[in-house]
């Protein structure tokens, strides 16, 4: 009886021994386990603060109600860059994009428009200078076309030069400071402000389905003016 008794003491012994030893190698493995998910963790993180700005630009990241973080154009340094890719977007003859992105952010801040004005114009008029008036290669804005004549340019610098004139004198100075006010005097379509509003978006975004998405009714021409 003694021996049997001692036999199961021992059992018990043994089984407590192997209990303890697993729960001591189960709660090792658990440390292991959460500090590689942390140290992944942490990598993911550094490797998302890393990303450079520029990739989100057509992303719709930048958008604010998506990322929460300024939109793109809210940085000066981007305008050009904004401009290039719409330019390149749609395929326009202007080329080098950077050079005439560079010029049309030039001529917007020498007559203090909004920089996205000029291009969005142009690209209603004429799909940004794929489709201009006939003997009227650089006149991209549709500036100066009636039936007394059509005006044209020697580059197409000059003509956005002379529109962007126009635009302050006979609009921005004389109170049209919104597309609605500025297509009312510009243009006989009804639908012109709703074309320049969705491309100025566009530009605001860098991105064509937000600009659709998230244009405004009524834009204001001064409203990235420097």
């Amino acid at each position: 009886m003694f021996k049997k008794l001692r036999l199961q003491s021992l059992f018990l012994t043994y089984a407590w021994l192997l209990l303890t030893a697993g729960m001591i190698l189960i709660s090792i493995a658990g440390v292991h386990y959460s500090d590689l998910v942390q140290r992944k963790m942490f990598a993911f993180q550094e490797e998302l603060e890393s990303e450079p700005v520029e990739t989100l630009a057509g992303t719709g990241l930048n958008n604010p109600d998506v990322r929460g973080v300024q939109t793109i154009v809210e940085n000066q340094d981007a305008r050009t860059v904004i401009v290039a890719n719409f330019l390149k977007r749609y395929n326009s003859p202007m080329t080098p994009y950077d050079y005439y992105a560079q010029r049309l952010v030039e001529i917007a801040d020498n007559y203090n428009l909004d920089f996205r004005l000029l291009p969005a114009i142009a690209m209603r008029e004429s799909e940004l200078c794929k489709k201009t008036h006939s003997g009227a290669p650089h006149n991209c804005l549709g500036f100066g076309i009636h039936s007394d004549g059509t005006l044209d340019f020697a580059s197409y610098e000059e003509g956005f030069e002379r529109a962007a004139k126009e635009l302050r004198a006979y609009y921005v100075d004389q109170g049209r400071i919104t597309t609605e006010m500025v297509g009312q005097k510009y243009a006989s379509s009804e639908t012109w402000a709703d074309g320049v509003n969705q491309f100025m978006a566009e530009m605001r975004y860098d991105d064509r389905a937000l600009g659709r998405e998230l244009k405004e009714d009524d834009t204001n021409v001064l409203e990235f003016a420097q």
